[in-house]
């Protein structure tokens, strides 16, 4: 059942929000939703502090600590809370936020939790980092479903190198909220494509230059150009693309400043 605890949450969450606002159970199911996604990311921590990548320990930490934070208040049905603080809804925003949370949650644990649709977006990605190295004159070997080669260096092609992460990310947030069908449509041209497309270009550039060793050594091209600039250009890009859809959708930032609200609400409350 604990295995099973991230699809239960993410049921709970869809049914929240699909159930009309005005239901006496969408609060009770969306807090539930929110405590049992908490337990998910409460038992990821370990994993992380065992490779000791203790920032996405501080990171599942947080996201655990916030879960229990927005359920605790949506179970109690805190009034002083779930109300309007500053002009703006931070019940509309919570109800957002689920709806966000419940699609880019199905859109992520659905290839990181399913074998089948695992195997396939990381074979899809491979062919095309191959496919996209030899237009750009390199040459990439495929060696297996997940593993390819320049050089006669081999790279392993995982789910974190088919960016699926951040597109999950921008179409549960797209995808929640509240507007025209065509800005919606726009920051979803202006997003996932262009992420897809741009993780293909990163993954020719990260085995292209530790294949044929640009920075040095293997190891050491493989750092500098995986964990370096790739990174820091990941980052660039996403604060762009994310500028894009915000100034598309900009019901978005409302639903930022609910959430915020919400925080510094409990914060006063606690003084």
């Amino acid at each position: 059942m604990i295995e099973n605890i991230i699809w239960v949450a993410l049921g709970l969450l869809v049914i929240a929000s699909i159930i009309p606002r005005n239901n006496k159970f969408k609060l009770p199911f969306t807090g539930t939703g929110w405590m049992l996604f908490s337990v998910h990311w409460v038992l990821q921590w370990s994993h992380y502090y065992e490779v000791g990548d203790y920032v996405n320990v501080a990171l599942t930490v947080l996201a655990a600590v916030f879960c229990v934070f927005i359920g605790f208040i949506l179970i109690r049905r805190d009034k002083s809370l779930l109300g309007d603080i500053n002009g703006i809804s931070t019940v509309s925003s919570i109800f957002m936020m689920t709806t966000a949370a419940s699609i880019g949650g199905l859109s992520y644990f659905a290839f990181a939790e399913i074998p089948e649709m695992n195997t396939w977006i990381i074979s899809t990605v491979a062919n095309q980092t191959v496919w996209l190295g030899s237009v750009f004159g390199v040459t990439i070997t495929r060696l297996d479903w997940n593993l390819i080669a320049v050089n006669g260096y081999r790279v392993e092609i995982i789910l974190a190198c088919t960016a699926i992460e951040s597109i999950a990310l921008f179409i549960g947030i797209i995808a929640s909220a509240s507007a025209p069908f065509k800005r919606i449509a726009l920051a979803f041209l202006v997003s996932v494509p262009v992420i897809y497309g741009l993780n293909l270009i990163r993954n020719v550039f990260v085995v292209d230059a530790y294949g044929m060793t640009w920075f040095g050594d293997p190891e050491t091209s493989f750092y500098i150009a995986h964990t370096v600039i790739a990174k820091a250009g990941s980052l660039v890009a996403l604060f762009g693309i994310a500028y894009a859809v915000l100034k598309l959708l900009p019901e978005i930032i409302d639903m930022i400043d609910g959430i915020m609200n919400l925080v510094k609400g409990v914060f006063r409350h606690a003084c």
